[in-house]
């Protein structure tokens, strides 16, 4: 039986990697559901045993380091192993930082709290298990990890920090049969787009980027899941997002340009 344990599992993506895992393995794979809000998560691990697999809640908030640690104390206890850690809880946000008050900037450190520092925190206590079964790491960054985003220097300084941490880690796990995968999205259709912190640092309710493209949820989770089977190094999800990676090497300037197009006027610099 395949041990996984998922961050972020209550809603969005998370959620439904866990309902993907469970169609697809059934008896063979017990889920871990990590989020906040144990309802939602209990509702997702009824969906995962009525596929065929087995859940266990563990109401977790990331930001804090002694909840990481007793998320995988929890699984080891209940399971005796981990093969895979999927990192995927985060918080979305969307403000120019002239706009961001003095008083206000808390959010910031509380952003890469969840984002960044709940993803270490994870991947640290869950590590020697994983070494022992030689498995699987997988970090849900964003494109806003590999270019950097105008309105989303908070966003994008987390998702930069977990593409930097996990690109070290795999060449320090190189020799321990350990695949490290970092996913790249862009836009997806998911809740956390509303969710995310304005320059209050409150629910902004509403999504600074254009949408027209979105990609569902289910396609995003799938794209994920097949990097990790296939112990893929990352997951660059759309043309754009290959394409800006490229160009951020040979044609700065019009990665800038093309980041700005993506966003709603209402959101663009002043």
């Amino acid at each position: 039986m395949k041990i996984i344990v998922i961050t972020g599992a209550s809603d969005g993506i998370g959620a439904e990697m866990a309902r993907q895992l469970a169609a697809r393995h059934r008896t063979g794979a017990a889920l871990v559901l990590a989020a906040r809000n144990a309802s939602a998560l209990e509702a997702v691990a009824q969906q995962c045993r009525s596929a065929g697999a087995q859940a266990l809640v563990v109401p977790t908030d990331v930001a804090e380091a002694a909840q990481c640690r007793a998320l995988i104390d929890a699984t080891v206890g209940q399971f005796g192993r981990i093969d895979a850690l999927i990192n995927n809880a985060g918080v979305s946000a969307q403000a120019l930082l002239e706009d961001v008050k003095t008083e206000d900037l808390g959010w910031y450190e509380q952003l890469m709290r969840v984002n960044h520092w709940g993803a270490v925190w994870c991947t640290h206590a869950a590590l020697p298990h994983l070494k022992a079964a030689r498995g699987q790491i997988v970090a849900v960054s964003s494109l806003a990890g590999l270019v950097g985003v105008p309105g989303r220097t908070a966003y994008s300084a987390t998702k930069f920090a977990m593409t930097g941490f996990f690109e070290a880690l795999r060449a320090e796990l190189k020799g321990a049969g350990i695949s490290v995968t970092t996913a790249y999205p862009g836009v997806v259709a998911t809740q956390i787009r509303y969710r995310g912190y304005n320059a209050a640092g409150v629910a902004a309710g509403s999504s600074g980027l254009k949408e027209d493209d979105a990609m569902s949820v289910a396609e995003c989770a799938r794209l994920i899941l097949e990097g990790m089977d296939r112990r893929e190094r990352e997951v660059v999800m759309t043309a754009k997002g290959k394409l800006g990676r490229l160009l951020k090497i040979i044609a700065p300037g019009l990665v800038e340009k093309m980041a700005l197009a993506a966003l709603k006027d209402e959101v663009k610099p002043h």
